[in-house]
């Protein structure tokens, strides 16, 4: 499979018009749910109370939700933490209701159900402070995608920067179009892991552009269509294997890891196989759509070259 993976001739610039319009139906559904339903922010952005308790004996999620909602906290994000004994719970934050009696008040509702359940730990995150992560964290990502900008126009060329921050902008909006559409709990490790996702897609993105901008100045005959399928072909190879490899651990993480990185794991899942997808489809079809060509990579000749060989 792997040989047949490397001596491919798949023509995917005879794709690109049905790969793009495929994007541009994702990406209105995205935007769309965005702003219809938004994001579920986690207490990380909201601010609220988290409490950590241990049971004696493992423990139903299911059982302890009910509990809680006997008792009026209404929709507590609940999840193992370590083991099956360990439970993490988030309360949204109450009005006139310090961390401490939501502290006690939750643990007086889980004793009803099992007496020797085990108060760890209680802290607050306030809401100024999930509005102060929000907005850095917006942040951060734009600035992750100007200096992308910057750097891939200085190594290449501006139709290539273009398009590898339209594939970087499309990887984010698509993920965040998952979560928004799936309700999926957004929280400080899913921003790091769309993070981390940019770092992924951009260096796919360089790779296949590295091959274009080779093969540009090898094939002297090609069409800039050619030149694209040819070098896509090239790195597929290396794209396939590098993207499964990462799938599998990330598979592994997902299954195995808890629910502490469920959504770290799953946002990764998903922007890899966008990932993937955009730096094949996405960035290649945007610089071909802006007009590279062969004289736009070819290198510059310095003045009086010519005489300066022996």
């Amino acid at each position: 499979m792997f040989g047949f993976i490397k001596n491919s001739h798949i023509d995917f610039m005879s794709k690109r018009r049905l790969a793009m319009g495929f994007s541009g139906i994702l990406l209105l559904l995205s935007i769309g749910s965005l702003v219809v339903n938004g994001l579920n922010f986690g207490i990380d952005f909201t601010g609220g109370t988290l409490v950590e308790v241990g049971y004696p004996d493992s423990v139903d999620l299911a059982d302890v939700e009910e509990a809680l909602a006997a008792k009026g906290f209404d929709n507590p994000i609940i999840q193992h933490f370590g083991t099956s004994k360990d439970v993490l719970i988030r309360i949204a934050p109450r009005e006139g209701v310090s961390q401490n009696d939501i502290s006690k008040g939750v643990l007086d509702a889980l004793k009803q159900v099992e007496a020797d359940v085990e108060l760890r730990r209680s802290e607050y995150v306030g809401p100024q402070i999930g509005e102060e992560l929000t907005e850095k964290g917006g942040l951060a990502m734009l600035y992750a995608l100007i200096g992308i900008l910057i750097y891939v126009t200085l190594r290449f060329e501006y139709r290539f920067s273009i398009g590898s921050v339209s594939a970087l902008v499309h990887d984010v909006l698509l993920t965040l179009g998952f979560f928004s559409i799936t309700q999926i709990g957004f929280d400080l490790t899913v921003l790091a892991a769309l993070l981390a996702v940019i770092g992924y897609s951009l260096n796919d993105t360089i790779v296949v552009y590295d091959r274009i901008r080779e093969n540009f100045r090898k094939m002297r005959k090609g069409t800039p269509i050619e030149v694209i399928n040819t070098s896509i072909n090239h790195t597929l190879a290396r794209t396939f294997v590098t993207s499964l490899t990462t799938l599998l651990v990330l598979l592994a993480l997902f299954f195995l890891g808890g629910e502490v990185i469920h959504g770290f794991s799953l946002a990764l899942l998903v922007g890899v196989l966008i990932g993937t997808y955009s730096s094949i489809y996405v960035a290649s079809s945007v610089a071909l759509y802006l007009g590279v060509s062969k004289a736009d990579l070819m290198p510059v000749k310095k003045e009086g070259e010519e005489f300066d060989r022996p």
